[in-house]
């Protein structure tokens, strides 16, 4: 599955593309929401967008409602250093939002299923 990693840190960004990849998913990034939007007119195979929540400019909530008011109904998953229920309180569409943290190698796949199992 082709999939965007939206994060402004680039050292999270290489973790959590690693463990994507290790699952044996194809990996895009972009730095910031604005380089998302650019990158999904490009790729518009992309399946499904993992994004940090607190990136500067765009947070990743407002990255997922762009998202639904340009029509793009990708499953999503938000990523959060803090509280990820105090996050996903602030938009209750999103399916899935994980800590990020070392236990995102069992975390991050199991929310990818989750997301793409409701989404089907």
């Amino acid at each position: 599955m082709q999939i965007l990693v939206v994060d402004d840190d680039p050292l999270a960004s290489e973790m959590i593309t690693a463990v994507l990849e290790d699952q044996g998913h194809e990996v895009f990034q972009a730095e910031n929401a604005i380089e998302a939007l650019e990158l999904l007119n490009q790729q518009t195979a992309v399946e499904l967008v993992v994004s940090d929540m607190n990136m500067p400019l765009v947070s990743g909530v407002e990255l997922f409602r762009e998202l639904k008011a340009q029509g793009r109904n990708l499953p999503f998953i938000l990523l959060t250093g803090d509280d990820p229920e105090a996050a996903r309180a602030q938009e209750p569409a999103i399916k899935a939002c994980v800590m990020k943290d070392f236990s995102m190698e069992e975390t991050l796949p199991a929310a990818i299923a989750k997301v793409m199992a409701a989404h089907s």
